[in-house]
């Protein structure tokens, strides 16, 4: 495209020059010419039309020559003033100032052979070196305008493609939000529902008041994960602005009731609860833990269904939360499906609370350990 613009502009400059080229030989034919030989200055005139195409592709050597037969015939000035100012805006500067200097001489020797009638050979070099110096300048001002516009240009694209990278960054921290949001909230229930419907399926001839309790506890466990799937839509929906979430979020305080779960389908929880009396954690970090001993309890049921777990929460205002989880390990799990993705879901959200959580595992027990900071 801004080649395309260039040739047109510059078919534009020289057939406005190159009736100016016509009129200077026809004026030259009508009085004969100073000094004589109108005739070889109207040809040098036509033959500098005809060097277009040469000063698009070699545009130094032709402006060099245009100023070489400017020395001596009048009607190649227009074609060599074109020259100069192209060779100065496609051209370094270094380059177009030799270009402007060789057209200079040439004209300020054209001035020794064929003097421009009442102007002083003083001042015709002056109005040269003005002349040349001004279409020098003029070239150089265009060149840096289009590096500007260019290096506008560019940036403008490198915003482009920043904000679409940034749009699909957000896109993916959102999906990766979504997709920890639902892990957290519906994994810990629906392995609730899993675990007692195994135990109806396994023991259809416990007593009625046993098979009543379990289908209370599979009901209650349905009717709260209905309530995490309206939470984390609510999440989802906060305010652009930040504003507060207005449904409730699970904290520190909900730790019993979550244990208490855990306990009616048969997992044995000892919880050691050693955090500051008198002491209440910011809701993120309470929700936090909430989420990092949620896992581990699931986990557990998963992995280990049957095998204890020890649960130890300590911790105060300024030495930061530490959650610490062991279960036996088992040979025979549930059964579950599990995706794989609890652990790596609970380490992101870690990270982001600026805290940290490591695992291992040996031929006896599974161990997770997490810390998140408690400001003063």
């Amino acid at each position: 495209m801004r080649s395309r613009s260039r040739r047109h502009w510059m078919w534009f400059a020289s057939g406005v020059l190159g009736l100016v080229v016509l009129a200077t030989a026809w004026a030259e034919y009508d009085t004969g010419g100073p000094g004589g030989w109108w005739a070889v200055r109207g040809a040098a005139g036509v033959a500098s039309l005809v060097a277009l195409p040469w000063l698009l592709r070699r545009p130094v050597p032709t402006a060099l020559v245009l100023a070489l037969f400017a020395s001596f015939a009048t009607t190649v000035t227009p074609m060599s003033t074109l020259a100069t100012v192209h060779v100065a805006r496609y051209r370094p500067f270094r380059v177009a100032l030799g270009t402007a200097l060789a057209g200079a001489c040439a004209h300020g020797v054209r001035g020794l052979w064929l003097p421009m009638a009442g102007l002083p050979y003083g001042w015709w070099l002056v109005l040269v070196v003005a002349v040349h110096a001004g279409l020098l300048g003029w070239g150089a001002w265009g060149a840096a305008r289009a590096e500007v516009v260019a290096s506008l240009a560019e940036r403008a694209r490198r915003a482009e493609a920043e904000q679409a990278r940034l749009v699909a960054e957000a896109r993916a921290a959102e999906r990766n939000r979504i997709a920890r949001e639902l892990h957290d909230a519906l994994a810990h229930r629906l392995s609730l529902l899993a675990t007692c419907a195994g135990a109806l399926e396994y023991r259809p001839d416990q007593s009625p008041q046993r098979l009543a309790e379990t289908a209370g506890v599979v009901r209650g466990a349905a009717h709260r994960a209905l309530e995490d799937v309206r939470e984390v839509v609510t999440l989802l929906h906060e305010d652009e602005s930040g504003g507060a979430v207005t449904a409730p979020t699970p904290g520190l305080a909900n730790l019993p009731e979550l244990v208490d779960e855990a306990r009616q389908v048969g997992t044995v929880v000892h919880l050691r609860d050693r955090l500051a009396a008198d002491a209440e954690a910011p809701g993120q970090a309470g929700r936090t833990v909430y989420r990092v001993v949620q896992e581990a309890l699931t986990n557990a049921r998963k992995h280990a269904p049957g095998r204890p777990v020890t649960l130890t929460i300590e911790g105060a205002p300024g030495d930061g939360i530490t959650v610490a989880v062991v279960n036996a390990r088992s040979s025979a799990g549930s059964g579950l499906p599990g995706a794989g993705r609890g652990l790596l879901g609970l380490a992101e959200r870690l990270r982001l609370a600026g805290g940290w959580v490591r695992h291992e595992a040996d031929p006896e027990r599974f161990r997770l350990r997490a810390w998140l900071p408690w400001p003063p």
